[in-house]
């Protein structure tokens, strides 16, 4: 049964995500602030560290027999956010948030770990979310990773 989305789902989707990310960090110490910049989305600081991190948002819905469906990346995000943390004085990363339906899952990697694992190809790359792609992030220490359960106790049809 495909699920009917509202035409600003989208929108919603990237505002979500981005919050998400910006809670995650700053639950965890993370100085952090969502900005309005081309290129990144979150500018954080780790903390006990001095590094600043430029962080573009990737946030995608999937419809149930979709939930293995890569991220794709567009190439001219990756310069973007480039352009983005050299203004800055960052390090540019990507979080990638994929909401699965039963499971919300967050990835978060350096700009520079996401091209070693999928370089770039003519127009983008590709995050990859079968099993065993996500079996190896959950094992990479350049990747940090949360995830959230959704159940819907009662909802309207």
């Amino acid at each position: 049964m495909d699920i009917l989305k509202s035409s600003r789902h989208s929108k919603i989707t990237g505002d979500f995500g981005e919050a998400l990310v910006l809670y995650w960090l700053s639950k965890h110490g993370f100085e952090c602030a969502r900005v309005d910049h081309t290129g990144i989305d979150i500018i954080a600081k780790r903390p006990h560290m001095d590094e600043v991190m430029g962080i573009s948002v990737k946030s995608r819905s999937r419809t149930p027999g979709k939930e293995k469906t890569y991220v794709r990346i567009p190439n001219d995000d990756l310069k973007k956010a480039h352009e983005a943390c050299t203004a800055f004085h960052c390090e540019p990363y990507f979080a990638i948030v994929v909401d699965t339906g039963d499971l919300i899952r967050v990835f978060v990697t350096r700009m520079s770990h996401l091209k070693q694992l999928f370089p770039p190809r003519a127009t983008s790359v590709g995050w990859k979310m079968t099993s065993s792609h996500i079996a190896q992030y959950h094992d990479d220490p350049e990747i940090g990773v949360f995830e959230f359960g959704v159940t819907g106790t009662r909802w309207w049809k």
